[in-house]
């Protein structure tokens, strides 16, 4: 099971590099994160190799930081981005966005 895992981990790899770069950072960051984090999450940029990602709350900045050497790791597979940079939402954009 696990090999069958991995070649689909493999293909979705390929799959998501023949994105239009301008489509890319949110595709790697949805495959890093995974469906949950990315539901309560927003790409905001992605420039010089750091990924700007808004949060809802301080608790999800917190424990997207602790998570950073694995979504790095898995975002590495997709397009070279050296840091995650996890910014607040503000309360009003919060309140309408997640």
């Amino acid at each position: 099971m696990e090999r069958v895992s991995k070649t689909l981990q493999r293909i979705m790899v390929e799959a998501l590099k023949r994105l239009p770069p301008e489509q890319l950072p949110e595709a790697a960051w949805d495959f890093a994160a995974g469906t949950k984090v990315a539901k309560k999450t927003r790409v905001l940029s992605c420039e010089e190799q750091t990924l700007v990602v808004e949060v809802e709350d301080a608790n999800w900045r917190a424990q997207l930081y602790a998570m950073s050497p694995q979504l790095l790791s898995r975002l590495n597979q997709l397009m070279p981005v050296k840091r995650v940079e996890f910014r607040l939402a503000r309360p009003d954009d919060a309140a309408r966005r997640f």
